[in-house]
């Protein structure tokens, strides 16, 4: 009940009994972890083997073809592939329960998996730029443009079907690091589409645009590792959209003896949403009738943002917001209705 009640010893434990709602439905809350770890596992490992038979079919072309801007693009299906392996880990870290040491879980891997993602990008970006400048540096025959072309078709089916399946997934489950890893595979097939160009570019004679296209595939590489490098280090840094904050104002400011909600955070641990508010209640409530609404305000936030993982909702007396708190500075809260 804020320091208002802090003063009063036992009434405060009373009070943050009613304040804080137990989490009734944190059984409900692990399921949905785990059945969306499962659903993530599965979408990485179907994509791992659809990238994987990809670069393989890829890379026989690579050897018929002498490339280098197939080699580029294999090079980073291959990378992409391995992606995979991070954020499995990251998955099954997730699964874990909470203990002493990690009172939240081992849910923020997936940020960690997420910097690894970006570093395999950053890896393929560097080997496929380096390749295909020596290239254009030093002149190289392309022969069998025919399978050229095959191959880039092969890049652009295969990385835009695994592009589909992770964004709608991860979006599903709340992964950033899923969706960046999407995003990046749906560019990858627009660079696959670039090896076309060389294919023409070859059937003319012109070698010169096998390793110019190679090149701008790495261009292509480095603007991807641009958007998910922002994506994944703002989810680090706990950035939420702030539509989903204004939302959860609105819901809690919406629940039936609220009068005002306050202090208002939101943040992503893994691919769930924790959250936690103050709400004003009529200080002449009973320690039954504050809990009752604690609770009931729990379950509308629950309802109105499904992929939220747990909250934690502190009540106060109306008008005890001027008094000096632990908290320390927070925002003014928001008026119901």
């Amino acid at each position: 009940m804020g320091s208002a009640t802090s003063r009063h010893g036992h009434g405060h434990g009373r009070w943050r009994h009613a304040a804080t709602p137990h989490s009734h439905d944190a059984r409900d809350a692990v399921d949905r972890a785990l059945a969306a770890s499962r659903k993530g596992m599965r979408a990485l490992w179907i994509s791992f083997a659809a990238l994987l038979v990809t670069a393989l079919g890829q890379a026989v072309l690579v050897a018929f073809t002498g490339s280098v801007a197939l080699l580029s693009d294999t090079l980073h299906n291959f990378a992409d592939a391995l992606t995979a392996v991070p954020l499995a880990v990251a998955f099954l870290l997730a699964r874990r329960a909470a203990t002493r040491r990690f009172t939240y879980g081992l849910g923020r891997a997936e940020d960690l998996a997420g910097l690894a993602v970006l570093a395999v990008i950053a890896a393929s970006a560097a080997a496929a730029g380096w390749e295909a400048v020596r290239r254009l540096v030093e002149s190289h025959p392309v022969a069998h443009s025919g399978w050229l072309a095959v191959a880039g078709l092969l890049g652009f089916v295969g990385n835009e079907l695994v592009a589909r399946y992770r964004i709608r997934v991860g979006r599903e489950i709340g992964s950033a690091a899923l969706v960046a890893d999407g995003r990046h595979a749906r560019t990858d097939g627009f660079t696959s589409l670039g090896v076309l160009g060389s294919a023409a570019g070859t059937a003319l004679g012109w070698w010169w645009v096998d390793p110019v296209v190679g090149v701008l595939i790495t261009a292509a590489i480095a603007v991807v590792l641009w958007g998910s490098a922002k994506d994944v280090l703002a989810r680090m840094l706990d950035a939420v959209d702030p539509e989903l904050v204004l939302r959860a104002e609105r819901v809690l400011a919406a629940t039936p003896g609220v009068r005002a909600v306050g202090g208002m955070r939101m943040r992503w641990v893994g691919h769930a949403l924790r959250a936690e508010a103050e709400l004003d209640v009529d200080p002449d409530l009973s320690l039954a009738a504050a809990h009752h609404i604690a609770h009931t305000a729990e379950h509308n936030l629950c309802q109105a943002l499904p992929r939220l993982g747990g909250a934690v909702l502190h009540a106060h007396p109306s008008g005890a917001h001027d008094v000096p708190s632990h908290h320390g500075d927070r925002p003014r809260p928001r008026p119901a209705g």
